[in-house]
Formats: structure tokens, C-alpha cells, sequence
């Protein structure tokens, strides 16, 4: 009898309850939001002959991210003020609407709107994924679902630009957003179904509606500064968004109704720097899937799908390296994060050096390593905040780790968007503003490696390993 008992820490009782339909419901979230965040990278090029709007390049994913970061940081309390099973089943009709307006749109002012809708939507979507994730799942199964939705990320990015990548060929580049309206509605239709024993809202503390004004503002000055024409402008509205982004930490320390868990900005708590961690990283990761595309198209002569490919290869490694780590514990964990982040370092050099002219050999293996720099470390930086959070702060807390990421992404579109259009991307796509964004969106990000690298230092310090 004994055989037939699951594993305690295995996949059988990870699913086993009536978690495995919870499981494959938080899987398909994931896969919507990573998914949905980069498939422009290769159908921009497309759009943007149809529509225009080529100064708008990192908008498209810039403007995705500040929708979901916005839904992100506030999914943890409205989930306790609606429940888990009404919000989720929401927030899937959000998003069905974002795909449907990018779709139909006439002009890049709405395809934008759309982007925008749809971020909202995923970024509520995922949210709730995270809060799922914190109340349904036993501390024991952490590590191995945190593995699994990072593996289901990296597929989800892997597989988002190739299916552009593939309308964009055939020249339908709207049917992606109906693709993915149907998905969305589906998610939508499945949730109230597959959540229905989780219980309903008890109220909560309200919506803390002062720090979700001021992120938007702080990513909002982010996201502008890479379509200003002027250097010094570009670089003091990002300075200046990254100082608004810092009062949220301030506000929320002091007000009744937080968005955030105690001590988040602490960098002496595994919380506090488990966050810049993954904020920092995560920031400089960004330039590679939205400029990769159309730099490999004009100066390699790849087609879009191709062209995808290649930006694919640091997805899968991505999903590799995590389901490779994913049976890891003991000290073994902390290094894996601190290998991670290194792997980021390096690949950025190797990318600044050969994306423009370099062996494509090179370039590959820079993807791959920027892809497994996340899959080695994602899974273990997330269990160790989620493990940390207090009960009191499990759900802003476990839903914030999408907001801190997506949060991250979009100041990392922005900066990566604001040194391509120093080197003349703001022009139109050309053989000499390729080549300089070739070199610049992945040297300019290099600082914001490093600093995500100290992070991860400090998150697996010994010292931190049982502060809260």
C-alpha cells in the first residue's frame, strides 16, 4: 500500500485533490500574459506598415505592461474584495475586449488602446494566477509549481513571437489578436467553473487607489521618455519616473490600505530584495524580444518567422533550464539564483557585440544564455518571497511578483526603446538605425544587470534567509 501513496514533494500529489484542473487554469493564465506581452515583436514591422506609428515600436509592449502592472499590483486586493472565482472569470472579459479592439483597429492609436486593454486584462489574469498559486497549493509543492509556470512563461515567450511571426508571413497580422480574443474568452468561461471551491470575497480593506496613481505615473514618465527626440529629456524622464516609482514604496509604508507587503522595500528582507531582484533583471532583459525582430530582418534579411525563431531560442532555453533545476533544495537554490544572474550579465555582452554583425552562432548563444539566466533562478526567487510573506500579506504579496516583473519589463521596453531611438530608430527601420540599436538597447540595460546581480546577492544571502 505503501507504493501506491504519493509523493509528498512529487508531481502526483501536486495534482492530486482537485488541484490538477486549478494547475492546468493557472498554466493557460500564465500563457496568456507571456504570451500576449511579446507577440508584437515580430509582427510590429507589419503593423507599423499598415498603421504607421514606428517611433511606437516598444509602446506596443510598453503599453501592454502598464496596463498589467497596474492590474497586476491591485489583482491581490481585488480578489479579496470580489473573490477569486468572479474576479478571474472578469478579468478574462477584459482582455477579450484588448484583443478584439487591436484586432478591428483603423489606426495605431487604437491598435495601442487595444495593447493597453489587454494588459489590463492578462495583468489581472496573472495576478490572480499568483494568488491561486498562494492559497491552493501547499507550501511543500512551491518550488515545483513556481518551476512550472516559469517553464509555461518560457514556452509561452518562445511560442508568442513565433505565432506572430507566422500571421505576420502570411500577412494577417489582426488574426493573433483573434487568436488570442478566443483564448482570453475561454479562460473567462473556464474559471467560475474550475475556482468554484474557492471562497468569496470578505470585503477587504478597499483598493489602494493613491499607490496605483502613482505607479501609473512613474511608469507612465518611463514609458514616454523613449519617444522624445531630445537625450537629455529621454534620460531625466526616466531618472524621474524611477524617483516615482520609489515614493510608491514610501506612500505604502505609511497608508492603511497597502499594495504591497510589510517591509517591501526593505532590501535587508528576502521580500524586499527578492523584488529588486526580479525588478532590476527582469528590466534589462527586455531589449532582446522587442528590437531583436526587426534588427535580424534588416540587417540579416530574415523573414519574420525567422526571424522569431531565433528571438525563440531564449525561451526554450528558459523552459529547459527551469524544469532542469526544478527537483533542486538545500544551498543549491540559492545558487542557481546567483548563477542566473550572471548568465544575464554575460549575455548581454555577448549580445551588444554580435547582434549586428557577429556569427549568428553567437547570437544564438546569447539568447540561450539570457533565457536560462531566468529559467535557472525565477522558480527559487519566487519561492522565497512567497514563502516569506506573512498570512496576512500572502495575497498582495504573491500577486505583486507580477506586478514587480511586469514593472520591471516596462521600464526595460522604455529604456531599451529610448537608446534605439538615440541611434535613430525613431527614423524608420534602416540599415544604419538597426545596427545602432543593435549595440545600444543591450549595452545601455548592462547597469540594470548588475544591479538585479547585487540583488540576487543579497536575496540568498545567509543572513536573509529567514528574515521576513
Amino acid at each position: 500500500m505503501d507504493a501506491a501513496i504519493p509523493n509528498p514533494k512529487g508531481w502526483g500529489d501536486l495534482l492530486a485533490e482537485g488541484r490538477l484542473p486549478r494547475f492546468a487554469l493557472i498554466c493557460l493564465g500564465v500563457w496568456l500574459n507571456a504570451a500576449d506581452s511579446l507577440v508584437t515583436a515580430t509582427i510590429m514591422p507589419s503593423v507599423g506598415a499598415e498603421l504607421g506609428g514606428y517611433q511606437y515600436f516598444a509602446w506596443a509592449t510598453a503599453g501592454f505592461l502598464v496596463g498589467a502592472i497596474l492590474a497586476g499590483a491591485s489583482a491581490g486586493r481585488l480578489s479579496e474584495l470580489f473573490g477569486l472565482r468572479a474576479a478571474t472569470g472578469l478579468a478574462g472579459l477584459v482582455m477579450t475586449a484588448g484583443c478584439v479592439m487591436s484586432a478591428m483597429a483603423p489606426d495605431v492609436g487604437t491598435f495601442l488602446a487595444g495593447r493597453l486593454v489587454q494588459g489590463l486584462g492578462s495583468g489581472w489574469i496573472s495576478g490572480f494566477a499568483m494568488v491561486a498559486i498562494a492559497l491552493m497549493f501547499p507550501e511543500r509543492h512551491l518550488a515545483r509549481v513556481f518551476a512550472s509556470v516559469s517553464g509555461v512563461w518560457g514556452i509561452a515567450t518562445l511560442l508568442g513571437p513565433l505565432v506572430g511571426g507566422v500571421f505576420a508571413e502570411t500577412g494577417d497580422w489582426r488574426n493573433v489578436f483573434w487568436l488570442f480574443a478566443l483564448q482570453a474568452a475561454g479562460f473567462s468561461l473556464a474559471a467560475p467553473f474550475l475556482l468554484s471551491g474557492t471562497s468569496r470575497g470578505a470585503g477587504g480593506p478597499g483598493v489602494p487607489w493613491l499607490q496605483l496613481g502613482v505607479l501609473a505615473v512613474g511608469v507612465g514618465a518611463i514609458a514616454v521618455a523613449d519617444v522624445l527626440p531630445s537625450p537629455g529629456l529621454s534620460i531625466a524622464l526616466i531618472a524621474a519616473g524611477l524617483v516615482v516609482l520609489g515614493l510608491v514604496f514610501r506612500i505604502d509604508h505609511r497608508s492603511k490600505v497597502r499594495l504591497l507587503p510589510h517591509r517591501a522595500g526593505d532590501l535587508g528582507t528576502v521580500v524586499g530584495s527578492g523584488y529588486q531582484a526580479m525588478f532590476w533583471l527582469t528590466a534589462a532583459s527586455m531589449g532582446f524580444a522587442i528590437y531583436g525582430p526587426p534588427i535580424f530582418q534588416e540587417l540579416r534579411g530574415m523573414s519574420p518567422l525567422w526571424a522569431g525563431y531565433v528571438i525563440g531560442v531564449e525561451s526554450l532555453a528558459w523552459t529547459f533550464a527551469a524544469l532542469a533545476v526544478a527537483h533542486v533544495s538545500g544551498t543549491w537554490d540559492a545558487r542557481w539564483v546567483r548563477i542566473g544572474a550572471v548568465c544575464l550579465v554575460v549575455s548581454l555582452v555577448i549580445l551588444a557585440w554580435a547582434t549586428a554583425d557577429g556569427p549568428l552562432a553567437w547570437v544564438l548563444a546569447g539568447g540561450a544564455l539570457m533565457g536560462a539566466a531566468f529559467g535557472f533562478s525565477w522558480s527559487f526567487m519566487g519561492r522565497r518571497v512567497m514563502a516569506a510573506l506573512s498570512e496576512d500579506d500572502r495575497a498582495i504579496g504573491s500577486s505583486a511578483i507580477t506586478a514587480v516583473r511586469q514593472t520591471g519589463a516596462a521600464v526595460g521596453a522604455a529604456i531599451s526603446g529610448a537608446a534605439a531611438n538615440l541611434a535613430g530608430f525613431h527614423h524608420g527601420l534602416t540599415a544604419e538605425s538597426a545596427r545602432g540599436a543593435s549595440v545600444w538597447v543591450f549595452a545601455a540595460v548592462i547597469p540594470l544587470a548588475l544591479i538585479g546581480t547585487w540583488a540576487s546577492w543579497r536575496l540568498t544571502g545567509s543572513a536573509r534567509a529567514a528574515s521576513p
